[in-house]
């Protein structure tokens, strides 16, 4: 039974792999024919100025895929079930409210695009949906907190609302050099497809290895130098993503570990942001995110800039080793 839901799992995840691969030129193509404006990069960081308009918004293929693929293969399997609804919906919608945003940067040159409190109703919104879905599935409120499951009742849905919205924003901000989001999340992915194979909970495998599998597709248009960029439909739409598998495989905390790297940059921008206002000026990291930080030099004194492929690895590294962790605790708790 499990290796079986393995088998088909993995082949949803080629499928997916082999159609992005194929979707990706075509959606290159058209924004070099429309001549649209691409992705805005950072002055301060010299070597992104060859990057300036580059395509973006490549998330839409391979969420699109994602969706399409892992809803039919769950549709042919019987894995329909709640949980996967619930993941598959915010999934969905965190794409859209992203694509949306993207839409009125890109398309209509918004520059804001929507505003932070367009964003972040549509996350909301999209969060309540998904506690009534899942509380209908679940039928308890636990916060699973290394093991200890602590009761919340409904105040559950204030605690979902800040996971789906911290973690889709984290991981939008995660993405600032080629390839950083998608490989970081993949190893995310991996993580919770071992946790989900434990639990048997094959029908979130089947959509944990589908969106792995597209992702991996769009990787081979976004490493350095990247084609294309995944854009805030993409970001938004796995960082909802990761935070729903982690709560409807009940395993919340993991997510502090095996999505180190995310809470890391958010951190980063966070810590900036106070000490600069209470020092009137002084900065800790030379950039914010972080990983801004180590491509200007990092903590070193010579300030002798990382190339790309290094930030990316020792980031992937980190990420790897956080996942590796949660894990080792997870599986010695169970």
């Amino acid at each position: 039974m499990i290796l079986d839901s393995i088998i088909v799992s993995s082949l949803a995840g080629i499928v997916a792999l082999v159609a992005t691969i194929f979707s990706i030129p075509a959606f290159i193509r058209f924004f070099q024919k429309s001549k649209i404006g691409g992705q805005q990069m950072h002055e301060d960081v010299k070597q992104h100025a060859e990057k300036a308009g580059t395509p973006t918004m490549g998330g839409f293929v391979f969420v699109l895929v994602s969706l399409l693929v892992s809803f039919l293969f769950a549709l042919m399997t019987g894995n329909l079930s709640a949980g996967f609804i619930t993941i598959w919906f915010v999934f969905a919608i965190y794409a859209i409210v992203g694509f949306l945003d993207d839409f009125l940067k890109i398309f209509k040159q918004v520059n804001q695009g929507l505003t932070s409190a367009q964003k972040l109703a549509g996350q909301i919104v999209t969060a309540v949906i998904a506690y009534l879905i899942y509380s209908h599935e679940k039928g308890a409120n636990f916060l699973n907190i290394f093991g200890y499951k602590l009761p919340l009742g409904i105040f559950f849905v204030a605690f979902l609302i800040f996971w789906l919205v911290g973690f889709s924003n984290a991981v939008n901000l995660t993405d600032g050099i080629d390839g950083l989001a998608s490989i970081s999340v993949v190893i995310s992915l991996s993580a919770y497809a071992v946790i989900a194979v434990h639990q048997q909970r094959l029908d979130v495998l089947l959509l944990i290895v589908t969106v792995i599998g597209s992702l991996l597709g769009f990787f081979v248009f976004n490493h350095k130098p990247a084609k294309i960029f995944m854009g805030d439909v993409g970001s938004l739409a796995l960082g909802g993503l990761l935070g729903m598998i982690s709560i409807i495989l009940n395993v919340e905390w993991t997510l502090l570990f095996i999505g180190i790297i995310y809470v890391f940059e958010t951190l980063s921008v966070m810590l900036q942001v106070t000490y600069f206002k209470l020092t009137k000026g002084k900065r800790i990291f030379r950039m914010t995110p972080v990983h801004h930080h180590f491509e200007l030099g990092g903590f070193s004194g010579n300030g002798k800039p990382w190339s790309e492929w290094r930030v990316d690895l020792f980031f992937w590294a980190v990420s790897l080793a956080g996942s590796v962790i949660a894990l080792a605790i997870y599986l010695l708790q169970n």
